[in-house]
């Protein structure tokens, strides 16, 4: 089965193609930061219009390297939701109106639990069960995973996200967009000094989070340091943010009495953060597993493989189409497991 994947929740159009029996065929990204970067963030309407202009250039890319033709396609998945309103419309109504010219099922997929299962895609992919870190620009949970559909959410952000409290950050230290690469990057030119930051709830004793203090912590530190401290402060920040993710992770892999922990979402791809989960976990014994680089940030192949793991589970078989609305907040716990049929 050959199952297209897009992606539109924000501010990247993927377009992938996975196939059940070869696995992932071909995948594409087209990346806004250029577009939003003088605004210094996410302006839904200029995301949602690139969105149009991408997203069959796209599809004509991915099909050429894949060797494929539409016709081939046995399936159809797409991001309905978390995301911008506008941007997953984008994605949805072009899934849909491809779907039914080819007669295919469509499947809405949930960005978040995409990248739950991206992992799965990797060279090295890890078994079940494991506790995935679900760490973004939108969300930071922790779940115990039993199977594809079967999650158990141990705790989440009361506030900011990890990613956003990064992105926030980088704004206050003055930084480009997208925030988080930038105040990694200056972190690296920093270093350990007297400057301290809190380590926000990393003894409550549950695996829940909250950065919202840590920033407001970072804007006190500006407004007495001299900017030519900032490296060493964007270096303590990351420290802070960092080992708050990683001890509350590992720590929840233990509570459930497992030794695998999955990181998934853009964070996941910080350098600092790995380090420090893939140093700790050997000390007692657990292993890490991440999706490639090129898979940690929005990308049509987790739609596309997570559309397929929905379709191979489907037991009721398709239902009529109706019509089809997109979930700009939509929590993961809420997923049920539904095939929409075009044509």
């Amino acid at each position: 089965m050959l199952v297209l994947g897009i992606e539109s929740s924000c501010d990247e159009t993927g377009v992938a193609l996975f196939d059940t029996a070869l696995g992932l065929r071909s995948h594409a990204l087209h990346s806004q930061i250029a577009l939003h970067n003088e605004y210094g963030g996410v302006v839904p309407e200029l995301a949602s219009r690139d969105h149009i202009r991408r997203i069959i250039p796209l599809l004509e890319e991915v099909l050429a390297k894949a060797g494929a033709v539409k016709e081939e396609i046995d399936a159809i998945a797409y991001t309905a939701g978390p995301g911008l309103a506008g941007a997953l419309l984008v994605g949805a109504s072009f899934a849909q109106s491809l779907a039914l010219a080819l007669s295919v099922p469509v499947v809405p997929v949930h960005h978040m639990e995409a990248h739950l299962l991206s992992p799965l895609l990797s060279r090295d992919p890890p078994p079940f069960p494991f506790v995935a870190l679900l760490v973004s620009g939108g969300h930071t949970q922790l779940m115990r995973v039993t199977q594809v559909g079967a999650y158990e959410l141990l705790g989440e952000s009361q506030d900011d996200a990890a990613g956003e409290a990064f992105d926030k950050t980088a704004k206050l230290l003055g930084l480009g967009y997208p925030g988080g690469p930038a105040l990694a990057d200056l972190a690296l030119k920093g270093g350990a000094s007297e400057i301290r930051l809190p380590r926000p709830m990393i003894d409550s004793g549950d695996f829940r989070f909250s950065f919202s203090g840590l920033k407001t912590a970072v804007l006190l530190q500006i407004q007495r340091l001299p900017p030519d401290r900032r490296a060493d402060l964007a270096w303590e920040f990351q420290e802070a943010a960092t080992e708050v993710l990683t001890v509350k992770a590992l720590d929840a892999v233990q509570h459930c009495r497992l030794t695998r922990l999955v990181v998934a979402g853009g964070v996941g791809a910080n350098r600092r953060l790995r380090e420090r989960l893939d140093r700790r976990a050997a000390t007692l014994g657990l292993r890490v597993y991440y999706p490639e680089l090129d898979l940690c940030t929005d990308n049509g192949a987790m739609i596309a493989f997570c559309g397929a793991q929905r379709l191979m589970m489907d037991k009721s078989g398709a239902t009529s189409p109706g019509a089809f609305a997109v979930k700009p907040r939509w929590p993961l716990q809420e997923i049920r497991l539904y095939v929409v049929c075009s044509g």
